[in-house]
C-alpha cells in the first residue's frame, strides 16, 4: 500500500501508544486530540496521554499480571511503559509517575515526531473509508459516540469512575501518621500511613455511609466498575469491607504506638517533592463538603487541605464482544479498529497495551498481511481475547489479574506464577518472531 496513513482519535494513553508505533514503522499518522477544545470533566492537564484518577501504574513485580503486562509491552515496543519509568516517584513495588512530567515526555515525543501530525479538532463523524483506530478514551464526545453507535447497531454501554482526592503534605498531622511500607518492604518508605483505632474507624464509616453524594443526573441504572469503585459505595457493603480494601491495617505498625491499628489509609506521592499525595483506594463521588468533613475524622487528616477532591463520571464503553474480533478490529468494518477503554479494557496500562496491541496489526492491515493475535497464556493475549469473547449479555471493562490467563492448574501459586511468567515469555517471542518473519 502507497503512502500508508492511519487516523487516530484520541491522543490519550492508547491513542499515542498506538501513533509512535506506526510511526516508528514510517506510517504517517494524523492524531487528532480535542482538549484544547473542548476538556472532559476528568481532564486537568494540558499535556496528552493524562493519567486522570490515580499516578500508579501498578505493580512491577514480573510475577504479578500487571507487571508481566509491563514486560510483555516492553518487548512488544512500547514506548509510553519507558516513558513512565523515566519520570517515576517512589511507590514500593509499584510503578507510579510524576503525572506532569510524564505527560510532558508523551507531548514532546509526539509532537517532535516527522511521521505524526497531532491536529486539534473536536471529531464529529468516523471517515470509515480510511484506516482508523478509535482511541478517544470512555470519556468520549457525546456526537462521535453517536456516530459510533449509529455505525456498530448498538445501545450505549457505560460505568461509572470515580477519582480520589490529593492532599497537601504539609497540611497532614503528623503525629497521627508515619512513613513507611506494609511490613517495612523496601529500601524507601513511599507511604503516609494514617492510622486508627476501633473508635475512630467506627465514627468514621458510619459518617461515611450516611454522607451526602453528588447527583447523577442520568436515567439509567447505575453501574460501578469493581476497581474505581467508590469508597463509600464500598463501605455499604459491610462495616468491614473497608478493613479488608482500602483501609487494610495489615502490615503497618507506628513504632510510637504500642496499639495495633484497627484501620489505615495509606497517601502516595504525586511528585518526586512529596508535597502532594493521593488518597490511596478512595475514589469518591461525596460532595466535595462532606469529602472535607467526613474524610477529616481520620486524624492525620483532621486539618487536611485538598488540592483536589474526588470526581466521579461517566465513563462509555461497547460492547466488545458482540461488536469487535480478536484483534479489537469492528467485524462490519475492518479497516476501523477500537484501542482502550472504550473497547473494554480497564486501567492506564491495560489502555496502553491495547494501543500498541491494535497498532500491530494495524500496521499488518495496512501491509495486506493477515492479523496476529496472541494466545492467553499471555496478559495481553488474555485480555484481548476476553473482550472479544466474554458473554455479551452484562458485558464489563477487563484489567490485567491471573483468572483470564489460561494456565495449569497448579495449587502452589508461586510455582504457578513463575509458571505463567515462562509460557508468556516463550509466547511473546513466537509472536515477535511471527512479526520479524513478514
Amino acid at each position: 500500500m502507497k503512502n500508508k496513513e492511519v487516523i487516530i482519535i484520541g491522543a490519550g494513553l492508547a491513542g499515542c501508544e498506538a501513533a509512535l508505533y506506526l510511526a516508528k514503522y514510517g506510517v504517517k499518522v494524523k492524531l487528532y486530540e480535542m482538549k484544547s477544545i473542548k476538556k472532559t470533566p476528568a481532564q486537568k492537564s494540558e499535556s496528552l496521554a493524562e493519567l486522570v484518577c490515580s499516578n500508579s501504574l501498578k505493580g512491577e513485580d514480573y510475577l504479578s499480571a500487571s507487571g508481566l503486562l509491563k514486560l510483555e509491552m516492553e518487548k512488544l515496543g512500547s514506548h509510553l511503559i519507558p516513558l513512565a519509568k523515566e519520570n517515576r516517584v517512589p511507590s514500593g513495588g509499584a510503578l507510579s509517575v510524576n503525572r506532569e512530567e510524564f505527560g510532558k515526555a508523551v507531548t514532546n515525543l509526539i509532537k517532535n515526531n516527522e511521521n505524526i501530525e497531532l491536529i486539534n479538532e473536536v471529531v464529529k463523524k468516523i471517515d470509515i473509508s480510511k484506516p482508523c483506530i478509535v482511541a478517544c478514551g470512555p470519556l468520549i464526545d457525546e456526537d462521535l459516540f453517536e456516530n459510533l453507535k449509529q455505525l456498530i447497531g448498538e445501545t450505549s454501554c457505560y460505568f461509572y469512575d470515580a477519582i480520589a482526592p490529593i492532599v497537601a503534605t504539609d497540611s497532614i498531622d503528623m503525629s497521627r501518621a508515619y512513613w513507611g511500607n506494609r511490613y517495612n518492604k523496601g529500601e524507601t518508605a513511599d507511604y503516609l500511613n494514617c492510622l486508627m483505632n476501633k473508635e475512630e474507624y467506627l465514627k468514621f464509616y458510619n459518617e461515611l455511609i450516611n454522607a451526602k453524594t453528588v447527583e447523577l443526573h442520568e436515567f439509567e441504572k447505575i453501574k460501578v466498575f469493581e476497581g474505581c469503585m467508590p469508597v463509600e459505595v464500598m463501605a455499604k457493603r459491610g462495616v468491614d469491607a473497608l478493613r479488608y480494601g482500602p483501609m487494610k491495617p495489615v502490615g503497618l505498625r507506628d513504632e510510637r504506638y504500642q496499639e495495633r491499628p484497627y484501620a489505615a489509609i495509606q497517601l502516595r506521592k504525586e511528585n518526586l517533592l512529596g508535597n502532594s499525595l493521593n488518597m490511596v483506594g478512595f475514589q469518591t463521588n461525596l460532595t466535595f463538603p462532606e469529602q472535607k468533613r467526613v474524610f477529616g475524622l481520620i486524624p492525620a487528616l483532621k486539618n487536611a487541605e485538598f488540592i483536589r477532591y474526588g470526581t466521579m463520571h461517566r465513563n462509555s464503553y461497547i460492547n466488545a464482544p458482540k461488536i469487535l474480533n480478536e484483534f479489537s478490529q469492528i467485524k462490519l468494518l475492518p479497516n476501523i479498529f477500537i484501542a482502550g477503554q472504550l473497547s473494554g479494557v480497564e486501567g492506564y496500562v491495560e489502555s496502553m497495551a491495547s494501543g500498541l496491541y491494535v497498532a500491530i496489526n494495524m500496521l499488518r492491515f495496512l501491509n495486506g498481511k493477515k492479523l496476529l493475535s496472541l494466545p492467553s497464556t499471555t496478559v495481553l493475549g488474555a485480555i484481548q481475547n476476553y473482550i472479544a469473547f466474554a458473554p455479551e449479555k452484562d458485558f464489563q471493562p477487563m484489567n490485567a489479574n491471573y483468572g483470564i490467563v489460561q494456565a495449569e492448574n497448579i495449587r502452589d501459586k508461586q510455582q504457578k506464577k513463575q509458571k505463567i511468567f515462562g509460557e508468556s515469555i516463550n509466547q511473546i517471542d513466537i509472536f515477535l518472531k511471527k512479526l520479524e518473519e513478514d
